[in-house]
């Protein structure tokens, strides 16, 4: 997972993309992932995060059993006051190259269908439309 944030120092892997810094997510960072998380509907506490992140930065790859290893993009999401200043692209490009740097060929991502800004985007980048598909969800009692 990747974030970004103005230019600080530290000994985690960054990319400089301009006036931003993108590097590797860490923990901390639970609060602003929420906020940001938040402004696309998806309201989440920031212990709820920070428990999630903890399981999330054991494996960003799968091994599915009808193809190749995956590195799955789980979300792009860019705070509304930082959109339009290509930051999007810049985040792409570095979790492609950090598939490639582990030998991974196969980078897959979802959108929800109702995100046409979304779909033409990553369509712009490569991508290619696969599979459309419904979502079912059950919540179970505690």
């Amino acid at each position: 997972m990747l974030m970004y944030q103005q230019p600080a120092t530290g000994s985690e892997r960054s990319t400089q993309r301009g006036s931003v810094q993108i590097r590797s997510m860490h923990l901390d960072a639970a609060a602003q992932i929420a906020e940001i998380s938040a402004q696309f509907g998806f309201p989440v506490t920031p212990g709820d995060t920070r428990s999630r992140l903890q399981r999330w930065l054991a494996s960003f790859h799968t091994q599915p059993l009808v193809d190749e290893t995956t590195v799955n993009i789980a979300g792009l999401v860019v705070d509304e006051k930082s959109r339009r200043n290509r930051l999007d692209r810049a985040l792409m490009r570095d979790a492609e190259a950090w598939a490639a740097y582990r030998s991974l060929k196969l980078v897959s991502l979802r959108s929800n269908i109702v995100r046409d800004q979304a779909h033409t985007f990553y369509e712009q980048l490569g991508y290619e439309r696969v599979k459309t598909q419904h979502a079912y969800r059950k919540r179970l009692a505690p």
